[in-house]
Protein backbone atom coordinates (compact mmCIF):
# COMPACT_ATOMS: atom_id res chain seq x y z
CA UNK A 1 0.00 0.00 0.00
CA UNK A 2 1.25 3.46 -0.86
CA UNK A 3 2.29 5.84 1.89
CA UNK A 4 1.66 9.54 1.37
CA UNK A 5 3.53 12.17 3.39
CA UNK A 6 2.54 15.82 3.17
CA UNK A 7 4.57 18.90 4.08
CA UNK A 8 4.60 22.65 3.55
CA UNK A 9 1.76 23.80 5.73
CA UNK A 10 2.02 26.61 8.25
CA UNK A 11 0.67 29.92 9.49
CA UNK A 12 0.23 32.58 6.83
CA UNK A 13 -1.47 35.97 6.70
CA UNK A 14 -4.52 36.56 4.50
CA UNK A 15 -3.40 37.14 0.94
CA UNK A 16 -0.29 35.06 1.42
CA UNK A 17 0.92 31.92 -0.32
CA UNK A 18 2.06 28.43 0.54
CA UNK A 19 3.21 25.42 -1.46
CA UNK A 20 2.21 22.00 -0.22
CA UNK A 21 4.05 18.83 -1.21
CA UNK A 22 3.14 15.17 -0.95
CA UNK A 23 5.70 12.43 -1.45
CA UNK A 24 4.44 8.95 -2.29
CA UNK A 25 6.35 5.80 -1.40
CA UNK A 26 6.63 2.75 -3.60
CA UNK A 27 6.10 2.31 -7.30
CA UNK A 28 3.20 3.09 -9.56
CA UNK A 29 2.62 6.70 -8.54
CA UNK A 30 2.33 7.78 -12.17
CA UNK A 31 -0.57 5.38 -12.77
CA UNK A 32 -3.02 7.04 -10.39
CA UNK A 33 -5.10 10.16 -10.29
CA UNK A 34 -4.42 12.23 -7.18
CA UNK A 35 -6.32 14.85 -5.22
CA UNK A 36 -6.00 17.27 -2.34
CA UNK A 37 -8.75 17.15 0.25
CA UNK A 38 -9.12 19.51 3.21
CA UNK A 39 -11.03 19.40 6.45
CA UNK A 40 -11.71 22.37 8.69
CA UNK A 41 -12.45 21.92 12.40
CA UNK A 42 -16.02 20.77 12.93
CA UNK A 43 -16.66 20.24 9.23
CA UNK A 44 -16.62 17.30 6.86
CA UNK A 45 -13.92 16.71 4.24
CA UNK A 46 -13.96 18.95 1.19
CA UNK A 47 -12.43 17.95 -2.11
CA UNK A 48 -10.17 20.80 -3.28
CA UNK A 49 -8.35 19.79 -6.45
CA UNK A 50 -7.42 16.75 -8.54
CA UNK A 51 -4.99 15.82 -11.28
CA UNK A 52 -4.88 13.01 -13.79
CA UNK A 53 -2.21 10.33 -13.65
CA UNK A 54 -0.10 11.99 -16.33
CA UNK A 55 -0.69 15.49 -15.05
CA UNK A 56 -2.35 16.77 -18.19
CA UNK A 57 -5.82 17.30 -16.74
CA UNK A 58 -6.60 19.24 -13.58
CA UNK A 59 -9.78 19.91 -11.64
CA UNK A 60 -10.66 22.50 -8.99
CA UNK A 61 -13.44 23.19 -6.56
CA UNK A 62 -15.17 26.49 -7.25
CA UNK A 63 -14.00 27.79 -3.87
CA UNK A 64 -10.33 27.65 -4.92
CA UNK A 65 -10.46 28.07 -8.69
CA UNK A 66 -8.07 30.77 -9.84
CA UNK A 67 -6.19 30.80 -6.53
CA UNK A 68 -4.80 27.26 -6.17
CA UNK A 69 -2.75 25.23 -8.66
CA UNK A 70 -2.18 21.49 -8.55
CA UNK A 71 0.76 19.79 -10.24
CA UNK A 72 2.80 16.62 -10.04
CA UNK A 73 6.29 15.37 -10.82
CA UNK A 74 6.02 11.67 -11.55
CA UNK A 75 9.80 11.27 -11.71
CA UNK A 76 9.94 12.37 -8.07
CA UNK A 77 6.71 10.65 -6.93
CA UNK A 78 5.55 14.05 -5.70
CA UNK A 79 2.26 15.93 -5.78
CA UNK A 80 2.06 19.68 -5.21
CA UNK A 81 -0.55 22.29 -4.38
CA UNK A 82 0.28 25.97 -4.76
CA UNK A 83 -2.01 28.07 -2.58
CA UNK A 84 -2.24 31.78 -3.45
CA UNK A 85 -4.43 34.65 -2.22
CA UNK A 86 -5.21 32.70 0.90
CA UNK A 87 -8.31 33.49 2.93
CA UNK A 88 -9.27 32.66 6.50
CA UNK A 89 -11.77 30.13 5.17
CA UNK A 90 -8.90 28.16 3.64
CA UNK A 91 -7.78 27.22 7.15
CA UNK A 92 -7.87 23.41 7.35
CA UNK A 93 -5.91 20.19 7.45
CA UNK A 94 -4.87 19.41 3.88
CA UNK A 95 -4.46 15.77 2.88
CA UNK A 96 -3.03 14.20 -0.22
CA UNK A 97 -5.16 11.34 -1.58
CA UNK A 98 -4.75 8.65 -4.21
CA UNK A 99 -7.73 7.44 -6.20
CA UNK A 100 -8.43 3.91 -7.38
CA UNK A 101 -6.83 2.95 -10.67
CA UNK A 102 -8.82 4.50 -13.49
CA UNK A 103 -11.05 6.60 -11.22
CA UNK A 104 -11.52 10.28 -11.95
CA UNK A 105 -9.82 12.52 -9.36
CA UNK A 106 -12.54 15.16 -9.29
CA UNK A 107 -14.40 14.45 -6.07
CA UNK A 108 -14.26 12.44 -2.86
CA UNK A 109 -15.26 9.20 -4.55
CA UNK A 110 -12.96 6.23 -5.09
CA UNK A 111 -10.18 7.37 -2.76
CA UNK A 112 -7.94 4.44 -1.87
CA UNK A 113 -5.25 6.08 0.28
CA UNK A 114 -4.64 9.34 2.09
CA UNK A 115 -1.84 10.92 4.08
CA UNK A 116 -1.83 12.26 7.63
CA UNK A 117 -2.09 15.82 6.41
CA UNK A 118 -0.42 19.19 6.82
CA UNK A 119 -2.10 22.07 8.65
CA UNK A 120 -2.73 25.37 6.90
CA UNK A 121 -3.77 28.29 9.09
CA UNK A 122 -4.64 31.65 7.57
CA UNK A 123 -4.76 34.38 10.16
CA UNK A 124 -3.52 37.89 10.77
Amino acid sequence: EVQLVESGGGLVQPGGSLRLSCVASGTGFSMYGMSWVRQAPGKGPEWVSGISSGGGVTYYADSVKGRFAISRDNAKNTLYLQLNSLKSEDTAMYRCTQHLLGASPRNLDNISSQGQGTQVTVSS
